[in-house]
């Protein structure tokens, strides 16, 4: 009895372990998860910087999107943010007296992306598409109205909607990434008149501190307008005190951006950074100014959360 019982166990041990070694390499042997070439996000900002500007007064913004990647570095994207510099800057001067209504920006984009030159070292060559859904708007406005006012420079009766061209080169080194780019419009850029041939070029860098999974942000981009529009208005009325308003109003600009991202894991991500740029005035006028005459380009601090999936 305790011979059987004890040759029993022995051929059930057996048995176990010769099971658990067959699992475990078929385990080895199953190929591994498949990865998604879809992925999506959602973000929430205090505020939407764009080439340094502020393009919802300074105020809070729900953005989101999805992009799709083929192994073959293909890919096409949707990105999406609430906005409302074009309705700033137009007022209440729309089309038959009614305000314009421009609450949303559309980017859509597509591209090839490869390590062409090493691992690490990835190509990437696009357009993108800025659409953004207006009504109410002028069909145009008078050179002497764009002139005489500085806000205006955002409200020519210009269609909004641009499209550039881009070429990227990402770099690694070690726990240094980043990119160069220049981006070319083929449009007239945001509403500028006469602005196509406009280009940026900019830098990105980032260092993985190895620390809590905080990564440092710097960035770095020059937006050249062509077109500068010269102003012969020698004074204006404003809070009854008369102001100069001649001269160039020069729409080009340099950007700058320092900050951090902190992963937490899961998909989700925060940052937080500072911002600013040498956007200019003419006389105590912004080039791009907000509603209440402000610097769109001034300096801001901005926080983030952003969940991927």
């Amino acid at each position: 009895m305790k011979s059987f019982q004890k040759s029993a166990i022995s051929a059930v041990a057996v048995g176990l372990l010769t099971g658990l070694a067959s699992a475990s390499a078929f385990a080895e042997d199953a190929p591994a998860p498949e990865v998604s070439p879809i992925t999506a996000n959602v973000t929430v900002a205090s505020n939407y910087i764009y080439r340094g500007l502020t393009q919802t007064n300074n105020k809070p913004a729900i953005q989101g999107g999805f992009d799709y990647a083929h192994e073959s570095g293909f890919y096409v994207g949707n990105w999406n943010s609430s906005i409302t510099w074009i309705s700033d800057g137009y007022g209440g001067l729309g089309q038959g007296g009614h305000s314009v209504s421009a609450p949303l920006e559309m980017d859509f984009y597509a591209g090839f992306k490869k390590e062409l030159i090493g691992e690490g070292f990835a190509t990437d060559v696009g357009v993108l598409q800025y659409y953004y859904p207006t009504s109410g708007m002028p069909s145009s406005v008078s050179n002497a109205t764009i002139t005489a006012n500085p806000i205006s420079r955002q409200s020519s009766g210009t269609t909004p909607n641009t499209t550039e061209l881009y070429a990227a080169q990402n770099f690694t080194f070690g726990p240094v990434t980043g990119f160069g780019k220049v981006s070319y419009a083929v449009t007239t850029l945001f509403g500028l008149q006469q602005s196509s041939g406009a280009f940026y070029p900019d830098l990105t860098a980032n260092y993985d501190t190895g620390m809590f999974g905080v990564t440092l942000n710097a960035h770095v981009g020059y937006q050249y307008v062509p077109n500068n529009v010269t102003s012969s208005v020698a004074q204006v009325t404003g809070a009854g005190n008369p102001a100069s308003m001649a001269g160039t109003y020069n729409a080009s600009y340099a950007d700058w951006k320092l900050g951090f991202t902190k992963d937490f894991g899961g998909g989700l991500s925060g940052t937080a950074y500072y911002t600013g740029t040498s956007a200019q005035k003419v006389g105590p006028y912004y080039v791009y100014a907000t509603p209440n005459g402000g610097n769109q380009g001034r300096g801001n601090a901005v926080v983030a959360l952003t969940k991927t999936f």
